[in-house]
């Protein structure tokens, strides 16, 4: 048994689909509302990442700091020992071979206070205009 296949031509240009104009309106909402919240979405995202970077840079900070004040009191304890009078008074007579003066060897400064040294000054210089 042999089958026959006929072809048959259809032409359909000449039919066009009715267009609904509410349903190409409800459409555009549609995509215009998804555009919104996929904005709002984006947004939230942003900022909620934005803060927990922010988070791990303030507690880095923190961190650099800590070690800064910690540094600073070990600088401050270094400078404390450096300025102690008992190291100096050893420097002195180990190293550059000094000893303690002998009573009698100071003797005092006595000459004009800060306050006679500004009137001789200011006295200088009204003198000389």
């Amino acid at each position: 048994m042999t089958e026959f296949y006929t072809v048959k031509q259809i032409d359909n240009s000449r039919l066009v689909r009715p267009v609904a104009p509410n349903r190409f309106r409800e459409c555009c909402r549609l995509v215009a509302l998804g555009a919104l919240l996929a904005g709002v979405a984006l947004t939230y995202a942003w900022q909620h990442f934005e803060c927990i970077q922010l988070s791990y840079q303030l507690e880095a900070l923190k961190s650099e700091r800590a070690q800064a004040a910690e540094r600073n009191l070990h600088l401050k304890l270094e400078v404390a020992g450096l300025r102690s009078p008992v190291r100096i008074d050893a420097i002195a007579r180990r190293q550059l071979g000094l000893s303690a003066p002998v009573p009698g060897q100071v003797a005092p400064v006595e000459g004009p206070s800060e306050a006679v040294l500004a009137q001789a000054r200011a006295a200088q210089s009204t003198a000389t205009q």
